[in-house]
């Protein structure tokens, strides 16, 4: 919007408060402040909830693949055959046998239930989910047969357990005796101690050597699944559909999506109903610029008069009144940005300095599954925010701005 020298004159005063209209700035600057929390509120948000699923996506995934081959009852007795044929799928980046079985650990008289995951060594001291995880002791230390296992912090918060304790892990599906089925109970020393983040990972995970898990779980050369990871995750139905040709009959392809379905399903229509909620806290705002270009035309009634005899046109005055009310709005997104970026910086601190205050834990790991608050900006958009907040703060000039360029000198000034 190109403006002649007098209209940003004229713009640039009606900005300003004037002598008996501080009201009308008043309600400008509600306006302006209003403008500025629903973008910093919609900043805030759909960043925090993109943070959310990165971090769940990363963590999940970094622990489980982009896919898991499954056998069926849990057991691939022909897992080496099928590990071949899945690193020999194009797109396929590694392919890795796992064993994963829910028992219990006890330590000193306490019991918690656990899901051992065995994996071969190189894999485990290789998981960069694993590796950069580690809060004590090291996954160097666990061997084959060492009897050594690494468990996750919450697990160890439960059980007591330090490290280099030794915990034991109860299989109820031990051996036969003439006086029933005795639980297999083994002894494991904790080598190394990791949190993931994830606290379901956290309070559950008991990480050991793969031959340590076949003996404990009496398998023999037979291992659960196989997790495959892939170029590109977002595709990965798409490049395991061959692999799931091949090992049709003897296991079952299941990639991320339909393992956390649920979850990030959910993440995605709340991500839809914030967006639309907090929108109208912008709408609500662009109301305030109405309601103040409004009161601006009828107080300039006037001035405006006295404009369009001295030879302003309609057209100037639309864009002068279009121009105070754009600017209200982009000096609201402005400041909204600097306060939603502002408080993602310090989102921790201020998460921190509430629960400090209100003596209330406000992030409990157990329920909101990380164990801080997480965030993600998308330029993308950060840009659909700012440019909505301009597009409505344009339409609430349209009718004041038109309203003044209508104004007739002739009956305004009749009885001047």
């Amino acid at each position: 919007m190109i403006l002649s020298r007098y209209e940003r004159m004229i713009a640039k005063r009606y900005l300003l408060p004037g002598k008996g209209e501080g009201f009308i700035f008043l309600v400008a600057g509600i306006s302006l402040v209003a403008v500025m929390l629903g973008v910093a509120a919609l900043i805030i948000v759909m960043s925090v909830m993109n943070g959310f699923r990165a971090e769940l996506f990363d963590k999940i995934v970094g622990l489980n693949g982009h896919a898991v081959v499954q056998g069926y009852g849990g057991r691939l007795p022909d897992w080496r055959d099928i590990l071949k044929q899945a690193k020999a799928t194009p797109g396929v980046t590694s392919a890795t046998p796992l064993i994963e079985q829910p028992l219990l650990a006890s330590f000193q008289g306490r019991v918690e239930a656990i899901l051992v995951r065995g994996m071969t060594v190189p894999d485990i001291r290789s998981n960069p989910t694993l590796r950069t995880k580690v809060v004590a002791g090291s996954l160097n230390d666990l061997s084959p047969n060492s009897g050594r296992v690494a468990i996750g912090s919450r697990l160890a918060e439960n059980l007591g357990a330090q490290l280099g304790d030794t915990i034991t892990i109860i299989n109820p599906a031990g051996r036969s005796t003439p006086f029933g089925t005795v639980p297999r109970q083994v002894a494991y020393q904790v080598a190394a101690i990791f949190e993931v983040g994830v606290y379901d990972y956290d309070k559950a995970f008991v990480v050991m050597p793969m031959e340590d898990a076949q003996t404990l779980l009496l398998l023999g050369d037979v291992v659960g699944m196989i997790e495959v990871e892939t170029v590109n995750a977002d595709r990965v139905g798409q490049i395991l559909e061959p692999l799931a040709a091949k090992v049709a009959g003897r296991a079952v392809v299941t990639d991320w999506r339909q393992m956390n379905a649920s979850l990030f399903e959910a993440l995605a229509v709340e991500r839809v109903a914030m967006f639309v909620v907090l929108s109208i806290i912008v709408l609500v705002a662009v109301f305030n610029i109405l309601s103040s270009l409004i009161m601006l035309v009828r107080a300039k009634t006037r001035d405006i008069a006295i404009l369009r005899t001295m030879g302003a046109s309609r057209a100037g005055l639309v864009r002068i009144f279009m121009t105070v009310g754009v600017t209200i709005g982009t000096l609201g997104m402005a400041a909204g940005m600097v306060l939603g970026f502002t408080f993602l910086f310090f989102r921790q601190s201020v998460v921190n300095a509430i629960q400090f205050v209100t003596g209330q834990n406000l992030w409990d790991p157990s329920i909101r599954f990380l164990t801080e608050l997480p965030s993600k900006p998308d330029p993308i958009e950060i840009t659909i925010i700012c440019l909505m907040a301009l597009v409505f703060s344009f339409l609430a000039t349209l009718y004041p701005a038109f309203k003044a360029a209508n104004t007739d000198p002739v009956q305004v000034l009749r009885y001047e």
